[in-house]
């Protein structure tokens, strides 16, 4: 007799309809996904909004996107028109469809971090997300999330502003991912997710000049995942522990690619780079992780989480 599963997955305060998300940054600020034709907002765990900012941000100069071997590069620079008009013209738009939205955050100080994080306390978002690989400008420049230390503060700062659950999305583009994931544990998080892009440029061999007009920018897509999930085995050491759910994320295209990380640690996934090339991918990696499931006779997705099987020496 064939096991019904329920897809639904419990992650520390945050309940979502299946595990499978869209992530910042690729899914605009929602509603541009009620005008993709078949998409539907209920079959989708959530949704996390474009990352915004204290102040509206016109971004970085083009170009802005690079298409690479099995991914792409963008370096769009957090464009957004603010958290205010976010909050105030946005959210009251796109709050009424049938999904969870995730408000994430960014910003140049722990200051403006704390300052964002209240203003959507006061809205509708069911989390915030804090985007951490943002530069730090009163420490010449380098990223919070590189800087346990610093990762830490911000943290902290979000936890004193809001109630709701807070999920720290993790920068690869360290040393040790284990050593920041503990700083943020530490200071409050709720979820991690991880990881965002990796550091990386393109070059215009006949040109000779660098193809992105920022120079360098995040790499994302099918490249990536087999380090993502590396990273992500990493950070499972340190949060599994703790009972901190991990949000997997890196070059995932299908469901065989969301159960792999589901295997290595992750309670949750999210869906970015794919949504470029087929928008209602999300809705079928929901499917396959269910008649994966339904084949292994388990009752929910999280019966999958951190069961990686590690041959003896």
């Amino acid at each position: 007799m064939s096991v019904e599963p329920s897809m639904e997955v419990h992650l520390a305060g945050l309940t979502l309809s299946n595990p499978v998300m869209l992530l910042s940054g690729c899914a605009g600020f929602g509603e541009e996904w009620a005008h993709v034709e078949g998409f539907d907002f209920s079959k989708v765990g959530a949704i996390c909004l474009k990352g915004t900012t204290l102040h509206p941000r016109e971004g970085n100069p083009p170009p802005r996107v690079a298409e690479t071997p099995s991914g792409m590069l963008n370096a769009i620079g957090l464009q957004n028109p603010g958290a205010r008009h976010v909050a105030e013209v946005i959210l009251p738009q796109v709050l009424r469809r049938p999904t969870r939205f995730i408000a994430n955050i960014a910003g140049s100080t722990v200051e403006e971090y704390a300052e964002v994080a209240r203003i959507f306390d006061d809205t509708g978002v069911s989390a915030i997300e804090i985007n951490i690989s943002c530069p730090n400008v009163k420490e010449g420049g380098v990223a919070f999330g590189s800087d346990p230390v610093m990762a830490a503060r911000v943290v902290a700062a979000v936890r004193s502003a809001t109630s709701k659950p807070i999920i720290t999305k993790l920068s690869p583009n360290v040393t040790d991912i284990r050593v920041v994931a503990r700083a943020v544990i530490d200071s409050g998080t709720d979820i991690i997710s991880a990881v965002n892009t990796f550091m990386g440029m393109a070059v215009d061999w006949m040109k000779e000049t660098p193809i992105l007009g920022n120079i360098q920018g995040g790499l994302s897509g099918a490249a990536i995942k087999p380090a993502a999930l590396l990273q992500v085995w990493r950070v499972y050491e340190v949060a599994g522990a703790r009972g901190i759910p991990i949000i997997g994320q890196g070059g995932i295209l299908s469901a065989r690619d969301a159960i792999e990380f589901m295997l290595v640690g992750a309670s949750a996934v999210g869906v970015g780079t794919a949504l470029f090339q087929s928008p209602l991918v999300a809705e079928k990696i929901v499917a396959g992780i269910r008649d994966h499931l339904v084949a292994k006779k388990l009752d929910t997705p999280q019966r999958l989480t951190g069961t990686l099987k590690i041959p003896s020496a």
